[in-house]
């Protein structure tokens, strides 16, 4: 961590979520008038879309175990972990982008000059000079393993997950509108992912700062045929805040400040769906402050 350089991360699995997150830090960082560089989890990926088939190819025809987008054959841990303490000490690093779309390839393209196509990555870059803070959005801004400690360099560690089967819900209707895939095609997916949910994704949920978790108040029990996503007023989102010194919460405050809010736990706060914007607002402002002071000081 680095109070000069502070590193912030929102970590979550594919369909958690955590890009409405972002956009959450983004409005603050906006009011606030802070310069973010921002890190895309993507972009940490080890193979291109195609040499990634050709992995599971493989893996499928010689009866091994299958790569997965969540564990560490498929992704670069130790740059992702080099990248944060690299930036917190020195604020500067590289990135770059893995693009998801023909649109998004159109618009590098004539950015860069370049020739990509969906599926592949552009070419390391630095970032900016001059930013205040560095913010990683993605599958593993808190991972912990025997050869790696990304969370060790993270300031603030923000989680975002719902409940398993809401969160297979968002990625099966995501995948499927945005991403053009079948539902059968994404069910794979999740089936191949299974291991390394287990033992790559949950686990950064006990080294996060805070976590935010959307539970749903409409039957979900059998997700792969869910014809629609839980609105935000169909659900609850549980706040859990992680006893150290890093966070000061004050829970009267909240609890005033957002409506039919209550506590479940002396460290947890239940709040209507449709607060969770307002309640990251309430949440986040405050120690996206401090710790601005802290790199002043």
């Amino acid at each position: 961590m680095s109070r000069k350089h502070p590193v912030i991360a929102v970590t979550g699995s594919s369909g958690a979520g955590t890009t409405t997150v972002k956009r959450t830090f983004e409005q603050i960082f906006r009011r606030e008038g802070v310069e973010a560089a921002v890190l895309e989890g993507d972009s940490f990926h080890s193979m291109t879309r195609a040499e990634f088939n050709a992995a599971v190819e493989h893996a499928d025809k010689n009866k091994l175990l299958m790569p997965s987008h969540f564990g560490p054959e498929a992704n670069h841990f130790d740059k992702i972990e080099e990248t944060f303490r690299v930036y917190a000490e020195t604020g500067m690093c590289q990135r770059r982008y893995y693009i998801h779309s023909i649109a998004e390839a159109a618009t590098i393209n004539a950015r860069l000059g370049t020739k990509l196509l969906p599926g592949e990555f552009t070419p390391w870059e630095n970032i900016p000079e001059g930013s205040d803070i560095l913010f990683y959005e993605g599958l593993h801004g808190g991972v912990v393993t025997d050869e790696v400690n990304i969370a060790q360099h993270v300031d603030l560690l923000i989680g975002v997950v719902p409940i398993v089967n809401l969160e297979w819900i968002q990625k099966i209707h995501r995948d499927t509108a945005e991403r053009g895939y079948s539902a059968e095609a994404v069910t794979q997916t999740i089936l191949r992912r299974m291991r390394d949910y287990v033992g790559y994704i949950c686990p950064q949920f006990s080294n996060t700062d805070i976590n935010f978790q959307r539970v749903s108040t409409v039957d979900t029990s059998n997700p792969f045929v869910a014809r629609d996503v839980p609105t935000a007023d169909e659900s609850f989102v549980v706040i859990h805040f992680r006893e150290s010194s890093k966070i000061k919460v004050n829970f009267e405050y909240l609890l005033a400040m957002i409506k039919d809010s209550f506590m479940s736990r002396r460290n947890t706060i239940v709040a209507p769906g449709g607060k969770m914007s307002f309640a990251m607002e309430l949440i986040l402002s405050p120690l996206i402050r401090e710790i601005l002071e802290n790199r002043k000081g």
